[in-house]
């Protein structure tokens, strides 16, 4: 590739994650096509073209996810991967791309072809030298998700529990990333049942969302909320009542863009209430809530 042209592109890719970041994403998807265009123009046998190629979709695939253009996200994903065609020089990046699509197909609601381009996500980033383990946690918390949405919760464990190992050697109990697979891994117990896991899960989730949000955040006030339905489970409903009374509060305090989380809650402790034979004070904190979001 001539100078003036590699130059071109990498000013294109460079301008793209400076809108990117600006927000500006309708300008950086054409600064993105004007890379894609000119390293098509400029394609030949040699890898640097190749490579220039492959990084170019790379980068525009990721801002057409972004935009929930999952079809030509795709496209740009599967041409990609044929260009690279499984270089071992180039591992980390093959990893990335079928991370993205991966995405991709997640987004058109193809859980089958998700877990193929994950699980191929999670070979390279563990083929690579050093293995990119926190890569691997992040594709392995992912699927995951993807298996406990089909009702595999044993194959969902298995996924949350590498996730976990990796996080807590690489970062650490005290990382927000840690506690995501932490609270996914106390709701997968919760569901098969698996009761004082799901309550301990939880609650190192909580523990760790505390110490890095303080207590009027989204996850702080989720963690509140799935801890005390564990609680419940285990018998400690006292304690239950304390943890959906600040899961409430919460939630209260953040307003309308967390409506459907603060209604999930309301139910929650409603129901409990109920169960207490405290229906007034259930009947109080609804019509409050409803006033809150503007809906009486």
């Amino acid at each position: 590739m001539d100078t003036p042209t590699a130059n071109f592109i990498q000013i294109m890719q460079d301008r793209v994650e400076s809108l990117r970041t600006e927000g500006n994403h309708a300008e950086a998807m054409h600064a993105a096509n004007a890379a894609v265009e000119k390293c098509q123009q400029s394609l030949g046998p040699d890898l640097d073209t190749i490579d220039a190629f492959a990084t170019a979709l790379e980068t525009r695939c990721g801002l057409m996810l972004e935009a929930g253009e999952y079809e030509s996200a795709l496209d740009d994903a599967k041409q990609a991967i044929d260009q690279l065609d499984n270089r071992p020089d180039r591992i980390a990046q093959l990893g990335r791309i079928h991370a993205l699509l991966g995405a991709a197909y997640d987004g058109l609601d193809r859980p089958d072809m998700v877990i193929i381009a994950w699980e191929a996500a999670v070979e390279f980033f563990e083929k690579h030298e050093p293995p990119l383990l926190m890569d691997v946690a992040g594709m392995t918390n992912n699927l995951g998700f993807i298996a406990k949405a089909s009702g595999d919760l044993d194959t969902a464990e298995d996924h949350f529990l590498k996730s976990l190992e990796i996080m807590m050697a690489q970062v650490g109990q005290k990382n927000e990333e840690t506690a995501s697979v932490c609270n996914n891994l106390g709701a997968v117990y919760l569901a098969a049942g698996y009761l004082d896991q799901a309550r301990e899960m939880h609650m190192m989730a909580l523990e760790t969302r505390r110490e890095i949000f303080g207590e009027n955040h989204p996850d702080t006030a989720q963690s509140h909320n799935n801890l005390a339905l564990a609680l419940l489970k285990t018998g400690d409903r006292t304690w239950a009542r304390r943890h959906f009374e600040k899961a409430l509060a919460g939630f209260e305090s953040l307003g309308q863009e967390y409506s459907d989380d603060l209604e999930a809650v309301v139910s929650n402790y409603c129901d409990f209430l109920e169960e207490e034979g405290e229906g007034g004070l259930a009947e109080v904190i609804t019509g409050r809530v409803k006033e809150l979001l503007g809906k009486e």
